[in-house]
């Protein structure tokens, strides 16, 4: 069980989400996420694939390998049955983190191969109905957004 010890409000263009973050997580990943949020990394970055009933995706970078053929397979395969062991609303990133950028998922619902595939350091504990709002916008055949839709800016509001 993860104990969540800092809070952060992430501003979408379709409202606020505030997010929960764990340091026993994985402490190399939340270091690095918390110094990209102070330094605007995250301002303005585009959600690149929102899958219903399973993730939200953001990054600045091309993906390729594991998380790319599970975000764009995993509704083709139907592999995506729920899972008990697996929450709605985590926050994590890619267990291989590229050096030059950063992934931010948002699960929308239990995924079972999860841990698989992404380090969960966080959880949205206010603005789920804008998570759930975000997830029914629009896609094209490669989930990808058909209007943008993405992140205006990350904020610390409580520090580790």
């Amino acid at each position: 069980m993860l104990l969540f010890s800092c809070c952060q409000i992430m501003d979408t263009l379709k409202g606020s989400i505030t997010i929960e973050i764990s340091k026993d997580a994985s402490a190399g990943v939340v270091d690095r996420f918390i110094n990209l949020c102070k330094s605007d990394y995250f301002k303005g970055m585009p959600f690149r694939h929102v899958i219903k009933n399973s993730v939200i995706h953001g990054g600045d970078f091309d993906l390729n390998g594991a998380a790319h053929e599970w975000i764009l397979k995993a509704k083709a395969s139907g592999e995506n049955a729920l899972s008990p062991k697996h929450e709605a609303f985590m926050i994590g990133t890619t267990r291989s983190p590229n050096s030059k950028g950063f992934d931010l998922f948002i699960t929308t619902a239990p995924i079972p191969d999860l841990n698989d595939k992404i380090v969960l350091f966080g959880r949205v504990i206010k603005g789920e109905d804008i998570v759930q709002e975000i997830e029914e916008i629009d896609t094209d055949e490669h989930y990808q957004p058909k209007t943008p839709i993405g992140i205006i800016n990350i904020s610390l509001i409580q520090e580790l």
